[in-house]
């Protein structure tokens, strides 16, 4: 699991943990309220919701993977 920034016009508005960019994009914006007939796909990781583009950018953070010792 991986932590992205979420970006809207190039500001930081809020931090998620997830396996991919959509994914983060996505989830971020259903806490919002926001319903999936209303986002629009705009890029493999750009989605675009009331005419915001909200984009994900990984971070350095990364959550260790668990071994099988």
């Amino acid at each position: 699991m991986h932590t992205y920034e979420i970006r809207c016009a190039g500001r930081v508005v809020s931090q998620v943990k997830s396996f991919t960019r959509r994914h983060a994009v996505t989830e971020y914006l259903r806490s919002l309220g926001c319903r999936d007939e209303e986002l629009e796909l705009v890029g493999a990781d750009e989605i675009a919701w009331r005419g915001a583009v909200y984009t994900a950018v990984e971070t350095s953070e990364t959550e260790p993977t668990p071994s099988n010792e």
